[in-house]
């Protein structure tokens, strides 16, 4: 379900308003937009870089040395390939390479030799090469003002001529990202590194304090990073994980700080965030808080509570259970801090004033966008007719893998059939090898049990469906039987016939057409077939509801700037964004002051002894010498861990470096203040802080703690 993606170009107070430097703006800027910075504020704060020292299309600058790897970000910290990013981004490769035995969460990771780093398997970095403005490439399309269903389809044709076109005979991969409610398209190349092999994680113990209590909370006290390493072909391709492979070695990358931070100083924030609704309108946050958000937490809540059954019976099963558990978490409680963060602004009332304001603007300019909130009116009480059908025609293979492995493998049958420019994005020739990886890959944590009693409940959420917004597929199967009976018979069935579950037969199944699949009579691969049709139905209602809401968007967006008479940033779309922030403590509520900076003193503080405070023996070893830290905090003499500052980030920012005004790495950010994750939809400057790992916290776990030479000397620190 995708919320605004551009409504309102900014609150109207924001925009009227001059923004204290010590808040920041909030503004997520693509790095080519980074002219639109207040420069001579920024510099008066202590910065002590050009424009084009931060990011340079035509030379080498700072941004090139960071990179997307997977879901998140990480940057080059060396000239051999090394990248550091969190550990919670790296758990997944982490948690497949650990078995009972071999424990790499709970102990760690190190690896004294290249020759002892291991795959991070399903990793991939994304180092950006080119980013070229397209617009003019989809002005034919714009300038028509055809239905929606058309207008989308011919927009994505568009985009994927211009990938394959940007792709022929080269070592690329290109996205065309869209920008202001598709008033803008932006091509972005990208060289693709296929081997990234774990270097050092720490043991759980730090990589993860703290766990979920802590999880989006201040004062906070974790050592949130890992390091992992690029490797290409030795010609200098990009290739899949070979001993034969070499290091990359990147155009740049940051040296990391021991200077330390303080109150006010200036941070920059460079990384992927993934998904921003700034400018959602008040009639989608009404059906976000009322609607959407109260059964996207029911339904986690319960997935939460499957897996922590399963993975109190069995430690295996609990090692692979654990990636997924973790990110279901993560979201579970990030979305009860944003319902949180909505009713303490009261956004909604915030909003509907904001909208006021510009309904009255629209009227005395007399433009053709008068009618733009009663459009967006009716654009959502359409959407809101087939939400819960949607909801659960994503979520039921969202939740169970080998029913999404089903619907990814009679999907990609299908869309072979087609000629390769005439499939769907992400079924193309040019994808099969990334596929064929999933493929495999999903073994590692396919869990079966778990699969089947997931199952099990949502089917039976979806038999009690409003008629209205009944799915056919489901309603076909069960017709005629007693369906609470019936639910536990069929599943356990699906899962004791169906061959998608056996990597072996899953390759195979990757291989046949569509009809020698559905010859097949395999149950879970017939299950597919009946969901499928309404699958894409749901789909493409979702495409067409984006189509319309991009329009709206681009008329909002144009108001806007007219508006507040300056350039507003696009939300963020998974492209790399630069932020900017000071180095600051907040307070949350009545009496409450939070001071910016945490130390090792607050980690033994909290300390119980059971997990998740636990303190490794090392840890407690290395602090009776802590005074004497070459990375002390001279003002305390004690260790600093985390600081926060005003930088504004979001899902896919975790792991992008933190640099100080001369560019070097003072911290990586990996999550954000519960009292400001509302800041996907309304930037707070009050209370919106990112949470950093201080760079001397990594320094000082990596030397004094562990002693782990090899990995120290390959950084440059100042």
């Amino acid at each position: 379900m995708r919320p605004a993606i551009l409504f309102a170009m900014c609150l109207f107070l924001s925009l009227c308003v001059c923004i204290g430097l010590a808040q920041a703006d909030g503004g997520m800027w693509p790095l080519y937009d980074i002219g639109h910075l207040p420069y001579d504020s920024l510099t008066g704060a202590g910065l002590q870089l050009s424009a084009k020292d931060i990011y340079n299309p035509d030379g080498v600058a700072l941004a090139d040395a960071i990179v997307r790897l997977r879901g998140g970000t990480a940057s080059f910290v060396s000239p051999t390939g090394l990248l550091i990013t969190n550990h919670h981004v790296a758990f997944g490769a982490i948690q497949k390479q650990s078995t009972v035995g071999q424990n790499f969460i709970e102990n760690g990771f190190y690896a004294e030799t290249p020759e002892q780093e291991i795959p991070a398997i399903g990793y991939y970095a994304m180092v950006t090469l080119d980013v070229t403005d397209v617009t003019d490439r989809f002005a034919d399309i714009l300038k028509k003002s055809t239905p929606g269903e058309s207008r989308h389809k011919a927009i994505e044709q568009r985009i994927k001529e211009i990938i394959a076109e940007a792709e022929r005979d080269r070592d690329v991969e290109c996205k065309v990202a869209r920008m202001y409610g598709d008033t803008q398209f932006i091509l972005y190349t990208y060289f693709r590194i296929k081997d990234i092999r774990i270097v050092y994680a720490p043991p759980e113990a730090i990589g993860d304090y703290g766990g979920e209590i802590d999880n989006w909370m201040w004062p906070r006290h974790v050592g949130d990073f890992a390091f992992v390493r690029a490797y290409i072909a030795p010609d200098g391709s990009s290739a899949e994980y070979s001993t034969e492979n070499i290091p990359y070695k990147p155009r740049k990358y940051l040296a990391m700080s021991s200077r330390g931070i303080k109150e006010g100083d200036i941070s920059l924030l460079i990384g992927y965030p993934g998904s921003t609704h700034r400018y959602a309108s008040t009639y989608e946050l009404e059906h976000l808080l009322n609607d959407y958000y109260p059964l996207y937490l029911k339904t986690s809540k319960l997935r939460m509570d499957l897996l922590d059954e399963l993975a109190d019976q069995d430690a295996e099963k609990k090692i692979r259970l654990s990636s997924t558990r973790s990110g279901i978490s993560n979201y579970y409680k990030k979305t009860k801090g944003i319902v949180r963060g909505f009713k303490r602004a009261n956004l909604l009332k915030m909003r509907a004033e904001d909208e006021k304001k510009l309904r009255a603007y629209l009227q005395r300019n007399d433009t053709e966008g008068t009618p733009l909130l009663d459009n967006y009116k009716d654009l959502i009480s359409g959407r809101k007719k087939t939400y819960l059908k949607d909801f659960y025609l994503k979520t039921l293979p969202q939740a169970c893998q080998t029913l999404s492995l089903a619907i990814d493998l009679y999907k990609w049958a299908v869309e072979r059939e087609k000629a390769d420019i005439d499939r769907e994005i992400g079924y193309q020739d040019r994808d099969v090898d990334i596929a064929l990886e999933d493929f495999k890959s999903a073994q590692i944590n396919l869990v079966p049990e778990y699969d089947n009693v997931i199952m099990t409940h949502l089917l039976d959420d979806i038999l009690t469906l409003p008629v209205d917004q009944r799915i056919t597929g489901i309603d076909e199967i069960f017709a005629g039987k007693d369906q609470h009976n019936f639910i536990h018979q069929y599943v356990d069935y699906l899962f004791a016939r169906s061959m998608v579950g056996d990597l072996d037969s899953r390759l195979k199944l990757f291989e046949m057409n569509k009809d020698e699949l559905e010859r097949l009579n395999d149950p879970m691969i017939n299950l597919a077939v009946a969901l499928y049709p309404e699958i894409e139905e749901s789909k493409e209602r979702t495409k067409v509801y984006d189509d319309a809401l991009g329009r709206l968007d681009a008329q909002a967006a144009k108001a806007y700037m007219a508006l507040s008479k300056k350039k507003l940033h696009p939300d963020a779309n998974g492209t790399k964004r630069l932020n900017w922030g000071i180095v600051s403590g907040y307070n949350p509520g009545d009496a409450i002051t939070y001071h910016y900076q945490t130390h090792l003193s607050g980690v033994f503080e909290k300390e119980t002894g059971a997990s998740p405070f636990i303190i490794p023996e090392a840890l407690t070893e290395a602090y009776k010498n802590h005074v004497s830290s070459k990375y002390r905090n001279k003002q305390n003499n004690d260790i600093p861990v985390n600081f926060i500052s005003s930088n504004s980030g979001t899902n896919g920012n975790s792991g992008s470096p933190v640099l100080n005004g001369r560019g070097e790495f003072i911290g990586i950010d990996f999550d954000t203040c519960i009292d400001g994750v509302a800041a996907d939809y309304y930037h707070n400057p009050d209370v919106a802080r990112s949470i950093i790992v201080d760079s001397r916290y990594i320094l000082y776990i990596i030397d004094e703690v562990y002693g782990l030479q090899g990995l120290l000397s390959e950084l440059t620190i100042r």
